[in-house]
């Protein structure tokens, strides 16, 4: 049977950005059903949520994200990180195909932030962006993810 180069690129490409499924280390269930409770943060602080949806576009890549340019991990398809952070400007960034693509924001005491981490085409290969979403869309994400360490 002859296949074509065309029929051989394609399924490549389909096979690059939908493959196997990228894991990354997750917390224990404790973790991650106490995370999902969104309680306030600890006093003087601020909560950050940062949560990638379960697509099958990019599953097969994982990206890293930071605050404030520390790596807090990677994420995978379906997975969020929570961390706390002290009041005042703050930036969160993912991986991307060529650097970072990042976001500023103002945290205040007492209140939780939530973030999308989103997957999507580059130049060369998968890449990812990041952005801001309300409280209830957040909510929302989180609750359909598994938190990761």
């Amino acid at each position: 049977m002859i296949v074509s180069l065309r029929s051989l690129m394609l399924a490549a490409a389909i096979a690059l950005l939908t493959g196997c499924a990228a894991s990354v280390p997750l917390a224990s269930n404790e973790q991650d059903a106490a995370s999902k409770k969104f309680g306030a943060p600890s006093t003087n602080m601020a909560g950050v949520y940062i949560y990638r949806e379960n697509s099958h576009f990019g599953k097969a890549l994982t990206k890293t994200l930071s605050i404030d340019g520390v790596a807090i991990g990677e994420t995978g398809p379906g997975v969020y990180f929570h961390k706390e952070v002290a009041p005042g400007e703050h930036t969160v960034a993912t991986q991307a195909e060529f650097g970072e693509n990042s976001l500023k924001f103002i945290a205040e005491a007492g209140k939780n932030y939530f973030f999308q981490q989103y997957m999507k085409w580059g130049t060369f290969k998968g890449s990812a962006g990041i952005q801001a979403v309300t409280e209830e869309a957040g909510k929302q994400g989180v609750l359909q993810c598994k938190e990761a360490k």
